[in-house]
């Protein structure tokens, strides 16, 4: 298993990617924190888990309030003992972000609040437990749009995914040499329910499949198997980068610099 005896903990883990990654990473072995601020949807995770026989625990944590990811990691460490993988996935798309014209400035701190500094307050004090750990993995979804612009505007979204990848890339700068690997998710357009939610007519499911070249949206087991990649031993050599998975969309519009 590729995952065995390590303890990972799993932001966004209720639903959609986090999920999937949840009852992935325990099949391969790991012992899971599921973390959401959904309490009876990460109850839910945990359950499946349990019922394949695996070992997940429940933690409910807002990733924008740092006293509550300071407990999530906590918990995870009195729970397993230790921290080897860290999955920063939570994270929000509101429907009324737009262009920089017609997006508040509620939804514009709420949006980086939950996708940017939940990520922050993640490794701010995740890392430490990795370090107590003897090293681990960090990975942190951050989105295509962080590549190149949206056809559908969603400013905040975007400035958000954005932020991620370049604080993932110091941050691996940062803790190569002390075995912390720090990588970034970016998937394209999936059919889970946070997208579903925004592309709420035909017209804007169409606008955005128009550019996927493989014509479809991306499933959440797709991605989780891509984090598995990330946390497992088989991207030993890997830190620092973008890991996309987006049915082509980026390899279409985006020119290599």
């Amino acid at each position: 298993m590729r995952l065995e005896d390590k303890v990972a903990l799993i932001t966004g883990a209720g639903s959609g990617i986090g999920r999937q990654a949840a009852a992935l990473f325990a099949r391969e072995g790991a012992a899971v924190t599921v973390v959401d601020i959904d309490e009876y949807a990460g109850a839910e995770t945990v359950q499946g888990i349990e019922e394949a026989g695996g070992k997940a625990v429940f933690v409910r944590a807002d990733v924008s309030e740092a006293d509550d990811v300071r407990n999530m990691i906590d918990q995870a460490e009195k729970t397993f003992g230790k921290l080897n993988v860290l999955f920063n996935n939570a994270g929000i798309m509101h429907g009324d972000d737009a262009d920089a014209i017609s997006t508040s400035e509620e939804i514009w701190e709420r949006t980086l609040s939950i996708n940017l500094k939940g990520v922050f307050y993640g490794c701010k004090f995740g890392i430490p437990a990795l370090q107590r750990a003897g090293g681990g993995a960090v990975i942190n979804t951050a989105s295509f749009v962080a590549l190149m612009g949206a056809a559908t505007p969603q400013i905040a979204y975007t400035a958000s995914k954005g932020g991620v990848v370049a604080m993932s890339r110091e941050l691996a700068v940062i803790h190569a040499r002390e075995g912390i690997r720090v990588n970034a998710l970016c998937p394209g357009p999936l059919r889970t329910k946070l997208l579903m939610d925004y592309l709420d007519t035909e017209e804007k499911k169409q606008r955005r499949l128009v550019h996927v070249p493989m014509g479809r949206f991306g499933e959440a087991f797709e991605v989780a198997q891509a984090a598995l990649f990330l946390a497992s031993e088989e991207s030993s050599f890997i830190t620092g980068t973008e890991l996309v998975i987006d049915g082509g969309i980026t390899a279409a519009y985006v020119t290599p610099q």
